[in-house]
């Protein structure tokens, strides 16, 4: 069998959920319920405790893992951590190319997204969700066509001349998507915090997008806990002018950025955050790379890195940096 098809030696699956705290609801009206259709009518009450604020997580622990700790992967803002798993059009997804390349999994669904639930708005949640449009997705969050170049009509739509993202699935991709709210960045860090808290040994975190931030955070909040931080496309990073990167100078950092960010207004505007916490980081004696793929010689690549038609050349690259710095013992 060749290396992309060879099969894979896992120990154990399995799940479980980070974080979370019981808060009590009150002052609800009754309501009538059915369980199954045709069931009789239940008088409901929803006043008493639940559980918020937790995170899903599920792991895949190899027979003879090869990685120097856990492989963490976090999705981005409005995704859930499917996004890893499969690529829209149905390729093997980064899940498995670094089970392949001999790393434990961790997958997270983050606090509201996907497994991981939701809590009532207003009691719990003080803000109404978002919902990303088509076009929202299309044109500014994942760079796929320009500005007035989505349309509900695929014969329509325009895309970036040599865009890697399968297009054709693009109906796929945007299924993936789910509610978030803008008001649980605490809770969400708090979840990814205690998780790092919980892995044995250290682990790689490998953040995409909004994940970016929390994971740069993480780092500076348990730097013994951290091995590497990889971040693609990170919306945002900690302040230099709040937070010490010399906290995290023993923590190889690696940056990796796709195309067509300059002609975008939401990337334009979140991108400088990111470099300015690189900077800190180099001013501060860290291992820290930064890849630009169209620097690189690489064209055309979405913010949807992971599910591009060169998502095995990308991660590639990445265990690539994994490898020179010491985090792979061995080859499969």
């Amino acid at each position: 069998m060749g290396e992309t098809t060879a099969a894979i030696e896992v120990r154990e699956i399995g799940s479980f959920f980070a974080a979370g705290r019981m808060v009590r609801l009150e002052g609800l009206p009754l309501r009538e319920r059915v369980s199954t259709p045709g069931g009789p009518v239940y008088r409901d009450d929803p006043n008493g405790e639940i559980v918020a604020g937790q995170m899903y997580v599920q792991f895949v622990r190899l027979m003879q893992p090869l990685g120097a700790g856990p492989l963490l992967m976090w999705h981005g803002g409005g995704m859930t951590g499917a996004s890893w798993e499969t690529t829209p059009d149905g390729r093997p997804g980064w899940q498995t190319f670094f089970l392949r390349a001999g790393f434990d999994t961790y997958i997270s669904d983050a606090v509201e997204r996907g497994r991981a639930s939701w809590a009532p708005y207003p009691q719990v949640y003080p803000q109404a969700p978002y919902f990303r449009t088509a076009r929202e997705a299309w044109e500014d969050t994942f760079r796929f066509g320009p500005k007035g170049s989505w349309h509900a009509d695929p014969a329509r739509r325009q895309t970036y001349p040599g865009l890697r993202f399968p297009v054709q699935s693009f109906e796929a991709f945007l299924a993936a998507s789910v509610p978030r709210w803008g008001c649980n960045d605490v809770l969400t860090q708090s979840a990814y915090d205690a998780l790092i808290a919980r892995i044995d040994p250290a682990a790689i975190v490998l953040a995409h997008s909004q994940a970016g931030n929390f994971a740069l955070t993480c780092a500076l909040n348990a730097p013994e806990r951290v091995r590497a931080v990889i971040c693609f496309d990170p919306s945002g990073a900690p302040d230099p002018a709040h937070a010490n990167a010399e906290r995290v100078k023993d923590v190889p950092h690696l940056f990796v950025w796709g195309d067509n960010w300059r002609e975008n207004d939401f990337w334009r505007g979140s991108r400088p955050a990111s470099e300015r916490w690189r900077d800190a980081l180099c001013e501060a004696g860290c291992d820290v790379t930064r890849i630009d793929l169209p620097e690189r010689g690489i064209a055309g690549n979405s913010h949807v890195l992971m599910g591009d038609s060169n998502s095995d050349e990308i991660a590639g690259l990445v265990l690539e940096w994994m490898s020179s710095r010491g985090l792979v013992h061995g080859d499969r």
